[in-house]
């Protein structure tokens, strides 16, 4: 029997025996099939696979914007996701975006302003709340989603590649942010990439997915102390180790 259930449990994620297939044409296709996983309370979980391995439909599953065709997923609290655009509002400022937010969560109007205030001034973007989208960078705006994701008060935050689209300095620098606030909130994050430097830079484990059906092919325990940098020999190699299983998940699939 398929279910998306809210679970007063650990961990904060469970994931067990989950298929999801999609209709295509006359057949149809399996996007993922048999992936079992669960993430602690406050542990940083990365995902890397290749393009159509699942991950992305695998956070829209523990979102609820999916529902499995066998298996089951389970998270224990609320749930925010952060998407690789930031997709604010454009006739909202940075500030509204926030607000918003809060306001679908029930907060009046002068608590709201002073939350998305502080919330703006967490993610370094004190001063920019009046700030209309097209007047912010990119990433300005990834922090705006951030805000806006925090201000859900979720215990759960799944990122779908949330910095992929950024040049390599601003990436950098949304990674010491993130970090920075996953180590002063207890959260639970799960987070998707295509980036081993990247899942080496911020996960405590990452799984690498096997192309299309997606499945847990590899697990990677990053026993490297933080705060890491992306230029240390010793994250290269960690991350040359799991770039070589996705190559090699990879040629399996004939991509």
């Amino acid at each position: 029997m398929s279910a998306i259930l809210q679970l007063p449990r650990d961990p904060a994620v469970s994931v067990e025996g989950l298929t999801k297939t999609f209709p295509a044409g006359d057949r149809l296709l399996v996007a993922l099939h048999g992936v079992s996983l669960e993430v602690a309370r406050g542990e940083f979980l990365c995902l890397v696979g290749a393009s159509g391995s699942g991950k992305s439909t695998l956070l829209n599953v523990l979102a609820g914007l999916d529902q499995p065709s066998a298996g089951a997923a389970r998270v224990d609290g609320r749930v925010a996701l952060m998407f690789q655009e930031a997709a604010l509002l454009p006739w909202l400022t940075a500030a509204g975006n926030v607000e918003l937010a809060l306001e679908l969560r029930g907060v009046g109007g002068a608590e709201r302003r002073r939350q998305a205030r502080e919330l703006l001034e967490r993610v370094h973007l004190a001063g920019a709340g009046n700030r209309r989208p097209h007047e912010l960078s990119g990433g300005m705006k990834q922090r705006v989603a951030l805000a806006r994701a925090l201000a859900l008060d979720a215990d759960v935050l799944l990122m779908d590649e949330p910095f992929g689209a950024l040049d390599a300095i601003t990436r950098d620098l949304l990674h010491e942010e993130l970090e920075r606030i996953w180590n002063g909130s207890g959260l639970t994050i799960v987070f998707v990439t295509h980036n081993a430097r990247e899942a080496v830079r911020l996960g405590d484990r990452v799984l690498v997915f096997s192309s299309r059906p997606g499945r847990v092919a590899h697990e990677v325990e990053v026993e490297l102390p933080r705060p890491r940098s992306l230029d240390s020999p010793e994250l290269a190699v960690v991350a040359g180790r799991i770039t070589d299983r996705l190559r090699a998940e990879m040629g399996r699939d004939g991509s």
